[in-house]
């Protein structure tokens, strides 16, 4: 339904050695064993207005309009291992997508960063392999190696990187997140919460989705070249979700001793992308198992409504003391809202409040009005009218040119 209201108003706008050979042989193994016994489905876990989790933090979010659905000690900080990793991404995916980087430049690996222990693909001192390859490692098998060599790479030590990690934290608002390292191995006071780990996350998956080709990825291969000559070596994804949950889009998984097991996990049904953030649960099959049981509880419950403009009813407004008499305009961006208590969305009021006419000058993005959305008398939102166009003021001038031309055009039609 849409209501269309004027109303007088002055505003006008204003992110090998034997050890590595015995590794591959593993990871072939198991990665055949997945294919031959498939990994269980999840059944979907629906109870009444409950999800019940025994794991220590949790919390259930819509990705684009930060909705929080379900949560429980969602701001605790403690260790979030390999979950790390996210931030490392972002920062990586922000570099490649504004250009500074390439996914085809080349990575030298470094005597520390080949150091890394834990989980790592065995890279080599001196060892190069491009951009791509190594989001591959860090994305797929939770490369600490890969993470290093990329820290080092974009801001020359992974200290130096840190505190860009950092400081992108504080602006997204990840108020309880301090990091110590770029790959998440336990040291006193790294650590963050569900929903700094779901905003770090939302922000990676809706603003790069290309890191979606990495997360989805359950299993690869990558070249190692090293003075010994060239070898293959298997990639295995940690994220066995990949196997069981219908949707299912990334993210990344962690474990320590400290941090017990971690995961955040994302998802997309019709339209609907949310993330479930798992901390400190006591096993691996428990965090798999309650992030599966969270997202359930979230499509369940979700649905979207977006508007993307298309039928907004206005193409151009009035203007005065322009040299022209009317400026085009739009909806500035795409409305979206989330609603998780099944609600008709066919109900939605949409009106337009703009004053009856607006002054020049007016420059292209200058906002003349919105176009607000309700439901059932509450508001739900509202997007920017801007014009599309440059108006510019009237001067003396440029009336009387106005006045030469209306009166010759008259006279040509006498």
């Amino acid at each position: 339904m849409e209501r269309f209201i004027l109303k007088k108003s002055s505003r006008t706008g204003i992110r090998i050695s034997v050890r590595r050979a015995i590794t591959g042989i593993l990871s072939a193994f198991l990665l055949s064993g997945a294919i031959l016994f498939p990994l269980q489905k999840i059944d979907v876990v629906q109870a009444g207005e409950e999800v019940s989790v025994t794991s220590e933090s949790v919390i259930l979010m819509e990705m684009e309009s930060g909705t929080v659905i379900a949560k429980k000690d969602e701001d605790k900080a403690r260790p979030i291992a390999s979950v790390t990793k996210i931030m490392t991404l972002l920062l990586i995916l922000e570099a490649v997508d504004s250009g500074k980087i390439k996914l085809t430049d080349t990575v030298t690996v470094s005597e520390y960063a080949a150091s890394m222990g834990g989980s790592q693909v065995f890279l080599e001192p001196g060892e190069t392999q491009d951009v791509e390859t190594m989001i591959k490692c860090i994305s797929i098998s939770s490369a600490n190696d890969a993470c290093v060599a990329m820290a080092e790479h974009l801001a020359g030590s992974e200290q130096a990187f840190v505190e860009k990690m950092n400081a992108r934290a504080k602006e997204l608002g990840m108020n309880h997140t301090t990091f110590h390292n770029c790959c998440g191995l336990d040291v006193s006071g790294h650590v963050s919460s569900a929903k700094d780990v779901a905003l770090m996350s939302a922000e990676l998956m809706r603003k790069h989705p290309s890191v979606k080709k990495y997360t989805t990825t359950w299993m690869d291969t990558i070249i190692h070249t090293t003075r010994r000559g060239s070898s293959e070596f298997g990639l295995a994804n940690t994220n066995k979700l990949l196997k069981q949950y219908n949707g299912i889009t990334g993210l990344k998984t962690g474990s320590t001793d400290e941090a017990k097991y971690c995961l955040s996990a994302t998802a997309e049904r019709n339209g609907v992308q949310l993330v479930a953030v798992v901390l400190a649960a006591p096993d691996t099959k428990t965090r798999f198992r309650e992030a599966a049981a969270l997202l359930d509880y979230g499509f369940a419950k979700c649905s979207a409504y977006r508007d993307d403009g298309a039928d907004f009813p206005l193409t151009e407004i009035k203007i005065e003391k322009g040299v022209k008499s009317m400026v085009s305009v739009q909806l500035k961006e795409p409305f979206y809202h989330v609603f998780t208590g099944g609600e008709d969305l066919s109900a939605i009021e949409r009106e337009v409040e703009l004053p009856e006419v607006v002054s020049a000058p007016l420059k292209k993005g200058d906002v003349v009005g919105e176009y607000r959305y309700s439901l059932n008398g509450k508001t739900l939102g509202s997007v920017e009218i801007v014009c599309v166009e440059e108006v510019k003021e009237m001067t003396f001038g440029a009336s009387l040119l106005k006045c030469r031309d209306l009166f010759l055009r008259q006279k040509e039609i006498n």
